[in-house]
């Protein structure tokens, strides 16, 4: 059970003052939501972190106040100047002065009743916002805080700055963020108390509180003591749930699951390949590990196009040789549709029995699915997030491969872990996203690990540029010559519409400009999209009746068309590396040279230019993923890579990897000493795993 006192800090954000259902709409599209939650909480604007501050603290008089500079004033309100009627464009003026002179308030296209309201002649009014001389005269176009002396302290002398998103205003998230502060409890301190004052961090309650209501312009930076008290507790809760999870694992019984090998012979010979030397020992490795007599947990990464998909058709072979049932869940439908392509020739000549199951199974269809699922007329369950479902049932699974693992979290995977016979399937986890050594000891503790260092034979290198955006046209003629040899073409932008706030070529602009070059060839493909309408343009581009495929990075992980083989990458500038490395993998599948043009606008910056060239340098996606971690941080080195969005809420800071690998010592020490946290810091540090909703941690030793 959480504790009662974090309750309030998991209510909906409806419960603040101030969030109807329209702001609740919006907030839902700001804040950085962890997997599976739909809904925004008080805890999601807790954990919302500003990216500045606006510092209101100068306060001159008008006359020593400098133009161009935020300033915060005390004026006597002398007269109003309304725009005149019909004329929309002249300005609204408001007449104020102190001891030292006049100061013109500026309004465009006000309401005359909000401006008299706001300030009424004769009446001191406190004004913030930038100040500036125009034609000698001292202005302030659109003041942003306007208040009454008794409301004084209502104007945030150091206002933080959100992200945002369109019609939700910073005031209404500022006062949403202080609110959900204010209801972080007084706890028990779980940081050892030396460690705490030798770094001079904060409590928990006080930095949270300082996160949303600044006292100086540092408190809201990455390295300030605030955040790096909040990165280091979600870092150390993270570094527990793995301890708890991998004790656990460790000390239960599984099951042992092994076959005779014909349905994996079966499939060596249906591939069109032999498998390389990683894929093999790979494979050994696995079915060593579902023979034995504990049960699995292990971690197969592989670099991009090095075959990932066979090895764990191998296994999953396994598991039907042994008379019960796998299951692979994929993060996308995309990529779970994509995995059914690439397995259903072969097991079709193996004689293994396919389904597929994602949100568009509906009605009798999906019935049907379960049906056969449950009876055990169903060796194989490809699906997403569909599979935790209550109601999907296995008669006897014996094995799950999660694809794309940094897009779940530990109880995700446990969940359906659980669906196995005394709740404990054998678990395969899959990443195309090489990891760094580092991370790899910290994120991945409680997981064994099997590496694709090879390609499959035959699959030549991708010859990679990095043209200037000013040499768009010369890009469209290359294409032209590479479509008469008969290639087809991704064309990925970063943004799905236009923006007036970014320079970012959206993809519709980009696949309309195209067209006019090459015609109804050209498809469009971004996430907005129904899944239908995906399926149907991604059909259409695997049969080779559309060219070119314009799309959002929709398409990063797992898509498979063979004949494609130029990858043109807009604004990569824009893209962290790891994602760059993704998008390339696209390419170089088939037996025709493949291109990848990374088209950026000059002038770069050091570290973009760094990742570009790293990315002319090397196909190694170890090395890449090294070099990832070092230009950007482990917080985004496991992020999301589809939203782009850190995993990690808070803990996404410069020295991320010196704070993880302090929270792994810190956690196995604890867990040495106290390993079902029964000491009185080991109950402090059970809020701490709730706090960070790491809950699936507690329940495992209570159920244990």
């Amino acid at each position: 059970m959480r504790p009662t006192a974090l309750n309030p800090l998991f209510a909906s954000a409806q419960t603040i003052s101030g969030v109807g259902p329209r702001v609740d709409l919006l907030l839902k599209k700001a804040l950085r939501l962890p997997p599976g939650v739909t809904e925004p909480r008080v805890v999601d604007l807790t954990w919302h972190t500003p990216t500045g501050v606006i510092d209101r603290r100068a306060t001159p008089t008008i006359s020593t106040a400098i133009p161009g500079t935020i300033v915060t004033l005390e004026v006597r309100v002398l007269k109003h100047k309304p725009s005149p009627r019909g004329n929309n464009k002249a300005p609204y003026k408001v007449t104020t002065e102190d001891e030292t002179g006049r100061l013109e308030l500026i309004f465009f296209h006000a309401e005359h009743s909000f401006v008299e309201r706001q300030l009424p002649v004769g009446e001191v009014r406190f004004v913030s916002g930038r100040i500036e001389r125009y034609n000698d005269q001292m202005q302030m176009t659109h003041p942003d805080y306007i208040v009454a002396p008794d409301k004084r302290d209502d104007l945030p002398m150091l206002e933080p700055i959100y992200p945002l998103t369109a019609g939700l205003s910073g005031k209404v998230l500022q006062k949403a963020c202080r609110q959900a502060a204010d209801k972080v409890p007084e706890v028990v301190e779980w940081l050892d108390p030396a460690w705490l004052a030798a770094r001079g961090w904060p409590d928990l309650k006080t930095a949270t509180s300082r996160l949303h209501r600044p006292v100086d312009a540092g408190d809201v930076s990455a390295g300030s003591l605030i955040r790096q008290r909040l990165a280091y507790d979600e870092l150390l809760a993270g570094q527990l749930a793995l301890g708890l999870v991998r004790a656990r694992q460790k000390g239960q019984r599984g099951r042992s699951v092994s076959g005779n090998g014909k349905l994996r012979a079966a499939l060596a010979k249906a591939l069109p390949w032999a498998l390389t030397g990683a894929q093999t020992r790979s494979i050994a490795e696995i079915s060593a590990d579902m023979a034995a007599s504990h049960r699995m947990l292990r971690l197969l990464q592989g670099d991009v196009g090095s075959g990932k998909t066979v090895v764990a058709l191998m296994a999953m072979a396994t598991a039907v040789e042994a008379g019960a049932q796998a299951a692979l869940m994929a993060p996308t439908e995309v990529l779970a549709r994509q995995h059914l392509e690439t397995i259903a020739p072969l097991a079709e000549k193996a004689g293994l029995r396919l389904a597929v199951l994602t949100g568009r199974e509906k009605g009798r269809a999906r019935d049907l699915v379960l049906q056969h699922l449950a009876n055990g007329d169903i060796d194989i369950l490809i699906g997403t997030h569909a599979l935790f479902s209550a109601d999907v049932e296995f008669r006897d699974l014996a094995l799950a491969v999660i694809d794309e693992q940094h897009r779940f979290g530990v109880h995700q995977r446990m969940a359906l872990q659980a669906k196995g016979r005394d709740g404990g399937a054998n678990v395969l986890v899959m990443t195309a996203t090489p990891i760094p050594r580092t991370l790899l000891m910290t994120h991945y503790g409680d997981l064994d690990v099997s590496r694709l260092d090879e390609k499959p034979a035959g699959r030549k290198p991708v010859k990679t540029t990095a043209p200037p955006l000013e040499r768009l046209h010369d890009v469209v003629e290359a294409l032209k010559r590479a479509i008469a040899t008969g290639a087809q073409i991704y064309w990925v932008c970063p943004l799905i519409e236009s923006s007036d706030v970014s320079e970012l070529a959206a993809a519709e602009e980009r696949a309309a400009h195209l067209k006019q070059f090459f015609g109804d060839a050209v498809g469009l493909m971004h996430g907005a999209m129904a899944p239908a309408e995906k399926d149907k343009v991604m059909a259409e581009f695997s049969a080779d009746r559309l060219k070119i495929l314009v799309s959002t990075t929709v398409i990063e992980v797992g898509v498979n068309v063979p004949n494609a083989s130029v990858m043109v990458i807009e604004h990569a500038e824009r893209f962290g590396l790891a994602q760059l490395h993704q998008l390339r993998g696209r390419v170089g599948r088939g037996e025709r040279q493949s291109y990848c043009m990374l088209l950026h606008k000059a002038p770069l910056g050091e570290t973009a230019s760094a990742r570009l060239k790293m990315m002319c340098d090397t196909e190694d996606g170890f090395i890449i993923a090294e070099k990832d971690l070092e230009l950007r941080g482990g917080g985004e080195v496991m992020g999301a890579r589809q939203s782009g969005a850190p995993e990690f809420r808070v803990a996404d800071v410069p020295n991320f990897v010196e704070l993880l690998a302090a929270a792994r010592d810190d956690a196995t020490m604890i867990l040495a000493r106290d390993p079902e946290l029964k000491s009185e810091r080991g109950e402090a540090l059970k809020t701490l795993l709730y706090l960070f909703e790491c809950d699936e941690a507690v329940r495992l030793f209570r159920a244990a």
